[in-house]
């Protein structure tokens, strides 16, 4: 006899879905709830799965003027908890231009036109979509060089209380092993960050970070 293998959710689908979920929650985004929600349905119920669509119900349920605020609180105004990957390791430095100039290779080296859509390479929704739909290799392989960061953003969310957090457990929830439980584990990672006083101090923007050259 045969038994049934546990099915788990196809992380294309997770990833995209994700990316769209940690967009800015204007019009066009908020009317692809439904789409976001039927597609969530059609996978196994896993923790990525359900996680995703608890935070769809917040966005269906929630007025957009609140979603808004909350997400330029969060998101725009916050180094806590910034979407761009390469600032949780290199922070304000110079080092910060050779990181985003790796990210642009690796979109390069894929064959493909990826449309930044006037933000930096290293942005957390740019990554996803370029894994789910352009190159699930090199997506995979840079979500997971940069797992540190997502793990450190996840933290803060948790701390933050925010159903934005069940986006990022997702997103962790398609790369390999468990998550670490604290930020120490966090840093035991290869590859992880060195503490940095840059991360989580002021409210910025952080499209302004300098690119290359200075500091």
């Amino acid at each position: 006899m045969r038994f049934p293998r546990h099915r788990t959710s196809d992380h294309a689908v997770v990833r995209q879905v994700a990316s769209v979920c940690l967009g800015y929650p204007d019009d066009e985004m908020i009317a692809m709830v439904p789409l976001i929600d039927a597609a969530l349905g059609e996978q196994p119920a896993d923790e990525a799965i359900t996680g995703l669509r608890s935070f769809v119900a917040h966005l269906r349920d929630s007025e957009p003027k609140m979603l808004r605020q909350e997400y330029t609180d969060l998101f725009d105004l916050s180094r806590k908890h910034t979407l761009y990957l390469s600032y949780w390791t290199a922070g304000d430095t110079r080092r910060r231009g050779t990181a985003l100039g790796l990210f642009k290779q690796r979109y390069r080296d894929s064959g493909f036109l990826v449309d930044l859509r006037g933000e930096l390479p290293d942005h957390l929704p740019i990554v996803l979509e370029f894994a789910a739909r352009v190159d699930p290799q090199a997506g995979s392989e840079l979500l997971q060089e940069h797992r540190p960061a997502l793990e450190l953003l996840r933290l803060s969310l948790v701390d933050r209380q925010t159903p934005y957090v069940d986006v990022l457990t997702a997103v962790c929830a398609t790369l390999p092993g468990e998550s670490p439980a604290d930020r120490r584990a966090v840093m035991a990672m290869q590859g992880a960050p060195p503490p940095t006083e840059s991360v989580g101090l002021e409210p910025f923007d952080p499209r302004l970070l300098p690119i290359a050259g200075t500091r």
